[in-house]
């Protein structure tokens, strides 16, 4: 190998960055404006690019590049980026091409599936979907299991949170689930004791929706030149590199639900339009990992937008968007703070108030774990979810819809995920601590409408790292200490038992 081994690895790199890129365009037009016929055409054209990536990154000589590349003369970022190739190389390399073509085709095929099958609350009709996403997502697993020396569903979970494993997050839910019954009884005896929050009366036009989240979005800084608001089936931030795409969901009924989770979107959005140009296309200039995604999305949905600072603020862009003349009582900033901070025992996760979104979090990673173990059999999959719910938070889904429907990711083949949501809520908090700490008049700053201070704080401490730190690195030098679980449940009893 040359001297210049590690330009030859940049170079390919940039190839398969781009390549990347154009599959995430790909992936956001089917899930918000391809026709429905168009489904088996999109199949292949992602499972080509799939091929045609994994086969850039698995070529013979990127290991010898790599080794070749860890012997010359480089700065810290150009090491900490042949770190993040080799781990990114190690995942593609232990599966083989048709295993990637396979897992891909049936992942669209099960997706599109998904989507009719949860209208109609019917799990059957995507079940023998899933159980071919399942299989090959397994097989997957333990080829990279057997490369990395650790569990199968820790191979998984590494592909979306670097050097997480099991052994870490099992105390962690534990604790939280050990936490979480007795707190979350005192939450709702002391919400039962208050007055009841007004709810503000509808309908919501969609339009008007919208119109109210662009402009909120344009408040928490999103560059629209960079990016754009849309509507799909299940809320998400995707696009390419300098060209984010998020969406939301509407509902005439309930205006809460659309403008939170754009906030949350756009959380994740900011992060990608603030990671460093110089890196883009390169492993080091990626996201760390879903934790830290994740924390970005909470820190700005549920730390600072259901805070009283906010609401105070955004209390007369409401009033404004949706009216005034019925019940004025319900824009009132007080009562939006009742109702933006309600918790209850609820179906569906992504509705979820901040105490019991952990507990879903903690029952899909139990049931994908068995899942992935072969000690749940996919037929019985509806029944231990509505078992598990009955379990961590006294309520059963009336239907599969509102159960083990609900979610995209394991009908996208996403499994490992989940447990990033609940890492990304604690990191969140520990974060937005620490930014409270050391921004001068930070909640003024909220009030007023302002939140540059706290974007800029992130932008420097989070999202200019990128992937040159470690999850736990990034967070010691943004927050003086590794995750600490305790700052969340901290957070948690100031805001719901004060």
């Amino acid at each position: 190998m040359s001297a210049s081994s590690y330009k030859g690895l940049e170079e390919r790199f940039a190839r398969l960055g781009r390549l990347r890129d154009a599959q995430g365009i790909l992936h956001w037009d089917r899930s918000v404006m391809m026709p429905s016929g168009a489904a088996e055409g999109r199949a292949e054209q992602l499972a080509t690019l799939d091929v045609i990536c994994h086969e850039l990154i698995t070529d013979p000589e990127i290991g010898e590049l790599l080794d070749a590349a860890e012997g010359e003369a480089l700065g810290d970022w150009e090491r900490a980026n042949v770190r993040e190739m080799r781990r990114a190389w190690i995942h593609a390399s232990a599966v083989d091409a048709a295993l990637v073509e396979a897992k891909s085709r049936a992942a669209s095929a099960c997706e599109m599936a998904w989507r009719e099958a949860r209208p109609k609350a019917d799990y059957a009709i995507v079940l023998p979907y899933l159980e071919e996403v399942l299989r090959l997502t397994t097989e997957a697993g333990k080829a990279k299991a057997a490369r990395f020396g650790i569990p199968v569903y820790d191979a998984l979970l590494d592909q979306f949170e670097p050097d997480a494993r099991t052994a870490y997050i099992d105390p962690l839910f534990d604790d939280y689930g050990a936490f979480l019954p007795d707190f979350l009884d005192q939450v709702l005896s002391r919400q039962a004791r208050e007055p009841a929050a007004v709810e503000p009366r509808g309908p919501f036009p969609v339009e008007r929706q919208r119109e109210l989240g662009l402009r909120v979005m344009q408040i928490l800084g999103f560059d629209f030149h960079r990016g754009r608001l849309d509507v799909s089936l299940h809320p998400f931030s995707g696009g390419a590199s300098g060209d984010q795409r998020i969406t939301t969901r509407y509902s005439e009924a309930d205006f809460t639900s659309a403008l939170m989770g754009t906030i949350h979107e756009t959380g994740h959005a900011l992060y990608e339009q603030h990671l460093p140009s110089r890196w883009r296309h390169q492993p080091v200039g990626g996201a760390r990992g879903m934790l830290v995604h994740e924390s970005q999305s909470l820190l700005l949905e549920m730390q600072a937008s259901r805070s009283r600072e906010f609401l105070s603020f955004a209390a007369p862009m409401m009033r404004e968007a949706f009216g005034a003349e019925a019940r004025e009582e319900a824009w009132q900033p007080e009562n939006l703070l009742r109702l933006y901070t309600r918790v209850s025992r609820g179906f569906i996760r992504t509705e979820a108030d901040e105490v019991t979104y952990p507990a879903h979090v903690i029952l899909r990673y139990r049931l994908e774990r068995a899942l992935i173990a072969g000690d749940l059999p996919l037929r019985d999959l509806p029944g231990a979810w509505n078992e598990g719910m009955k379990t961590l938070l006294g309520v059963e889904p009336p239907d599969d819809r509102l159960g083990c429907l609900q979610d995209i990711h394991w009908y996208d083949g996403a499994f490992g995920y989940f447990p990033t949501y609940t890492l990304g809520a604690m990191a969140a908090a520990q974060l937005f601590d620490a930014a409270s700490r050391v921004i001068p008049g930070l909640p003024a700053a909220i009030s007023r409408g302002e939140f540059k201070p706290l974007v800029d704080w992130l932008a420097e401490n989070v999202h200019a790292k990128a992937s040159y730190l470690s999850t736990q690195d990034l967070l010691a030098a943004a927050t003086g200490r590794p995750l600490d679980p305790a700052v969340f449940k901290a957070h948690l009893k100031a805001r719901y038992l004060p």
